[in-house]
């Protein structure tokens, strides 16, 4: 699909110098633009390439001023790098505005939804599921019965969604994503077996959330498994029964939160961080990646390490740690002339 510089400025509400009906349908880098491409500078150690770029359209500061002559037609706006992401959520939401329902599939005589719906190539809705307006589910994505699924909700290719989930507004599941899977919930017997207790539970994602790829969200075992509005969940992370995510919250690939644990609002949690179960975090918690934790942790913390320590604290051991031969080789010196004396 392609986009005039007219139409683009129109969307920005950026004013456009050069050629207003100049057409472009690719984005790209601005150091690799090529003619029919849009791209943007919003940082200043790029302004050599808005020299020699190939785009078509560039997006710019309002201030900027070519210093020599360029070729590319230039929409100017008050922030580049913000109306540029403006631009790829409107180009993604054009590319994904499919409607209708493909065949084959099943969706239940008791399944409802709104305008605008869109139901991909062998994909499965059970009973009693509600939908509302702007649904997208692609092909080979399974919704489970008594599912409700908001309004602008987007399920891609594979995901699978158990039964009673509920999912908020202007919500993204992406590719192989379970929600809603047992937890990982067995009592031990007497013989040494393990007895399989049931998860009759479910998961409740609020709005505005995006779950990454192939990550899981497993139903509670009583009660509900709780993501608050506007977390954003990475690829491949797990998330257990019970668990609670306040908003805001972001979570980068490869972590996993056990059991009943709480996570506060607008919390920072890096990339394979393991969170034991049964713990609360407070709020604005920054954990760095591949740390630890075992303990309840205060609002504002930052942390690092396995078990994690205060960021500042591991930072300052670390330097010891590192020198920590060197440092017995002279500890060993001064306990032999300590004995000799």
């Amino acid at each position: 699909m392609k986009f005039t510089a007219s139409q683009i400025a129109g969307i920005l509400e950026g004013e456009i110098e050069g050629d207003p009906e100049i057409a472009v349908d690719k984005l790209s880098k601005i150091e690799e633009g090529e003619k029919g491409s849009l791209t943007f500078l919003s940082n200043s150690k790029y302004t050599p390439f808005i020299y020699t770029t190939k785009a078509s359209i560039t997006i710019v500061n309002k201030d900027f001023v070519p210093e020599k002559d360029i070729s590319t037609t230039l929409i100017k706006v008050d922030d580049p790098y913000l109306s540029f992401s403006k631009v790829l959520e409107y180009y993604n939401m054009a590319k994904n505005n499919k409607i209708g329902i493909e065949t084959p599939v099943f969706i239940s005589d008791t399944a409802t939804y709104g305008d605008d719906f869109y139901l991909g190539a062998f994909a499965y809705v059970g009973n009693d599921v509600t939908m509302g307006e702007n649904v997208k589910i692609h092909p080979n994505a399974f919704i489970g019965d008594n599912v409700h699924l908001g309004n602008n909700v987007t399920v891609y290719a594979g995901a699978k969604i158990y039964s009673d989930t509920r999912i908020g507004d202007n919500c993204v599941i992406q590719s192989g994503a379970i929600i809603g899977a047992d937890g990982f919930g067995f009592a031990p017997t007497s013989n040494g077996e393990y007895s399989k207790i049931p998860q009759t539970g479910n998961v409740i994602i609020e709005d505005n959330v995006d779950v990454g790829a192939g990550t899981t969200i497993d139903r509670a075992t009583m009660g509900s498994t709780i993501l608050r509005k506007g977390v954003k969940l990475d690829n491949q992370i797990q998330i257990a029964h019970n668990v609670e995510i306040g908003e805001h919250t972001v979570i980068a690939a490869q972590s996993g939160v056990a059991g009943s644990t709480k996570i506060g609002k607008n919390c920072l949690i890096g990339g394979q961080v393991g969170i034991v179960g049964h713990i609360t975090i407070g709020d604005r918690v920054k954990i760095q990646a591949q740390s630890g934790i075992g303990r309840n942790v205060k609002d504002d913390e930052v942390l690092q390490g396995s078990p994690a320590l205060n960021y500042g604290d591991y930072n300052k051991s670390y330097v010891h740690f590192k020198n920590l031969p060197e440092i017995i080789v002279k500890l060993n010196e001064l306990v032999k002339k300590i004995d000799s004396e």
